[in-house]
């Protein structure tokens, strides 16, 4: 099993636990916003005999037994130097690019949306800084939830390595992120790899009550968000992302609104959640489908991962107390609209109209489907989402969640 998907089994069991009694929390909620804190407060000083409890810990132990043994992670391990010269600058290459066979030197690459070029994988930064992310968020959690000192240096070892040790430590811009061989040497559209910060944030609030976790780290990391934040702001890559009108501003603003947070800056934080209403609930489409997305070759995943940055941007929007959940616009385009949109497609065995060169998987829809159930108290979701895991019929897998 991938680390991501062992992430998205760790999130399951915690929106599942969301309806476990109330007990009263011997250890404040931690510092998080994707994860929710008061659950997994509730969870970590719930009965040893607690159903989601055991859930919880067996699927976040199963993942930080993995990273125990994975990493450190750093840029300078790639095998290529980035145009700056300098190894600690992130590079990774336009991944739907490949070379021009009309060409002696195959440049400049030409683009076939949808089809991965094998080349990515010589530049190692984009896998290793998801693996990061990934890793450290799962160790910092199960050190939250047992105590046990050793996933905690683990997760601080790879954070400083990323973040923190002159030797290993990524500058904190994306210059070079999804160059085009021939074309440019990176372009704003790389910004969305950096989602990977998104788990190093909750990361660091997991490991609070760590004794090795020192106060010169937590101010090492908040310098390295706060100027990576600044250059996403006023860098003409930064610009060029934050103005895309699909996926990518999406995530551009995931990214802004969880290093607001984590850097306690809540006017930017509610400022850019309260523009999703109009720079991007407004890429529905009245019937909820999102047609920046479905006229790309994957349309279906497309649609599916612009869907996970909003669902995951409400869910930030429940921290400081703006509703994107339940708002609409007046003329009736809504996060919960492009989630029914979708959900026949997962569940119904409808067939799905638009282009999926890469295999149609109803899973894609699983995680949004998980946050719905908390977010509307629709056992529809729910049942759909037990459906997918399941691969029941939809009337069984609600009578499972009723």
């Amino acid at each position: 099993m991938r680390p991501h998907h062992t992430v998205s089994a760790i999130c399951a069991a915690l929106t599942l636990s969301f309806a476990a009694p109330l007990v009263c929390l011997a250890q404040a909620a931690p510092r998080v916003f994707l994860y929710d804190p008061a659950i997994i407060a509730r969870l970590k000083n719930a009965d040893a005999g607690d159903a989601h409890k055991q859930q919880v810990f067996l699927a976040a132990k199963t993942a930080a037994d993995r990273a125990m043994h994975e990493g450190p992670f750093s840029v300078v391990q790639k095998g290529i130097t980035p145009p700056s010269g300098d190894k600690h600058d992130y590079m990774s290459q336009a991944p739907y690019f490949w070379a021009d066979p009309s060409k002696a030197n195959g440049l400049p690459y030409i683009r076939r949306d949808g089809q991965r070029n094998p080349e990515l994988k010589k530049i190692s930064d984009h896998d290793q800084f998801g693996k990061m992310g990934d890793n450290a968020r799962v160790l910092a959690l199960e050190y939250y939830l047992t105590g046990r000192q050793e996933y905690a240096d683990r997760a601080e070892l790879l954070l400083r390595t990323w973040f923190l040790d002159p030797a290993t430590k990524m500058n904190p811009n994306l210059e070079f992120g999804q160059g085009i061989p021939g074309i440019n040497t990176g372009r704003g559209i790389g910004i969305i790899e950096s989602r990977s910060l998104l788990g190093a944030c909750e990361a660091v609030g997991l490991l609070a009550g760590s004794n090795t976790w020192t106060v010169s780290d937590e101010q090492g990391i908040k310098m390295w968000m706060a100027a990576y934040l600044s250059w996403m702001r006023n860098s003409q890559k930064g610009k060029d992302e934050d103005a895309a009108k699909n996926n990518h501003g999406t995530w551009y603003d995931l990214q802004v609104t969880e290093l607001a947070l984590f850097l306690g800056d809540r006017k930017l934080a509610v400022d850019t959640l309260e523009r999703v209403k109009t720079r991007r609930i407004t890429q529905i489409d009245p019937n909820g489908r999102q047609p920046l997305e479905t006229a790309r070759t994957n349309g279906w995943g497309y649609s599916n991962g612009n869907l996970d940055g909003l669902t995951q941007l409400a869910t930030l929007g429940e921290r400081v107390g703006v509703d994107l959940w339940n708002y609409k616009t007046p003329d009736g385009r809504s996060i919960r609209g492009a989630i029914d949109f979708l959900l026949p497609y997962a569940v119904t065995g409808k067939k799905w109209e638009y282009q999926q060169i890469g295999g149609f998987k109803a899973s894609d829809l699983e995680h949004t489907l998980e946050r719905a159930a908390v977010a509307y108290h629709d056992p529809k979701y729910a049942a759909a989402a037990k459906q997918i895991r399941d691969g029941k019929d939809l009337a069984t897998a609600m009578l499972a969640s009723d």
